[in-house]
């Protein structure tokens, strides 16, 4: 079983007086590439947070955000200092009559004069709140995770399909490749004959530089290979984890042999179905990208 890199998860928490709203998006990437995006509330959390998504996403360039509203009544925070202000105030305006300046900007600077205002107003994380809050991140991955596992059974269909494809391309490879070497001696062999006539080579040596050419164009290793290859391929696409990094080492191996084979099969017709292997590996290569 294969997982997808692409995936959406969403956890929603409406309590009455409070609404949270988690998401968690992931795409393609070569490590582990997280963004998040969370209120100042549950900003001493990131790192928390950090970790589980690298625990249970592993790979892809995530992102998750955190939107928490209150939709009960608000309390106040912010407390002032009232007699303080009164007092910077009346003596602001003191100083403005002296030089006949307007009130304008008296009540800013008032408010604004040292301990007027009281605490900075902010909020205590409530450890039952960040609590819910775990938990609601933690659904909000699984979604994503059961929807990379979904998008993955459909690239291992696809992927599976493309393999056999090369397999079926072996195939016919091998039912040419007897052919193949039987059309090279005779080839080799006519062209000899109407070059030098019947007496004008010795036929033992003929035969053993032939022998020695059509060795350089065996391909018995390459098919044994690539047929190993792509069978392991199809099994790690079968196996409980997802294999991402591993078979992507494998279409380079499969990709190698393909390439051996072409360059060694000198006939047109053998040299088709290696155009046609190398087209389904391409369409691997190309879903691979995206392959946990």
């Amino acid at each position: 079983m294969i997982k997808s890199m692409t995936g959406f998860g969403q956890a929603v928490l409406n309590s009455g007086d409070t609404q949270i709203t988690i998401e968690v998006k992931s795409l393609n990437s070569k490590f582990l590439d997280l963004s998040l995006r969370l209120p100042r509330l549950f900003s001493e959390k990131e790192i928390e947070i950090r970790n589980v998504v690298a625990e249970k996403l592993e790979r892809g360039k995530v992102s998750l955000s955190i939107d928490y509203q209150k939709t009960g009544k608000q309390e106040v925070k912010q407390k002032y200092n009232k007699e303080l202000f009164t007092a910077y105030y009346a003596e602001l305006k003191k100083l403005a009559d002296q030089v006949m300046a307007p009130y304008d900007q008296l009540f800013a600077m008032a408010i604004n004069s040292p301990d007027v205002i009281e605490g900075g107003g902010k909020e205590e994380l409530d450890a039952t709140l960040w609590q819910s809050v775990q938990k609601l991140v933690n659904e909000a991955i699984d979604s994503c995770d059961q929807f990379r596992k979904t998008e993955g059974k459909t690239l291992e269909e696809k992927l599976i399909h493309y393999a056999l494809s090369i397999l079926d391309g072996l195939k016919e490879v091998e039912v040419i490749d007897p052919k193949r070497v039987e059309k090279v001696r005779a080839k080799i062999k006519g062209s000899i004959t109407d070059f030098f006539g019947n007496e004008g080579f010795d036929p033992n040596r003929l035969e053993q530089e032939i022998i020695f050419y059509i060795e350089k164009l065996d391909i018995h290793e390459e098919r044994v290979r690539l047929k190993t290859h792509v069978d392991y391929f199809i099994k790690l696409l079968e196996a409980p984890q997802s294999n991402g990094k591993k078979l992507g080492f494998l279409a380079q191996e499969i990709g190698r042999e393909i390439n051996t084979i072409g360059s060694k099969a000198n006939d047109a017709e053998m040299q088709k179905h290696v155009v046609v292997m190398k087209e389904e590996l391409e369409k691997i290569k190309e879903q691979l990208n995206n392959v946990l």
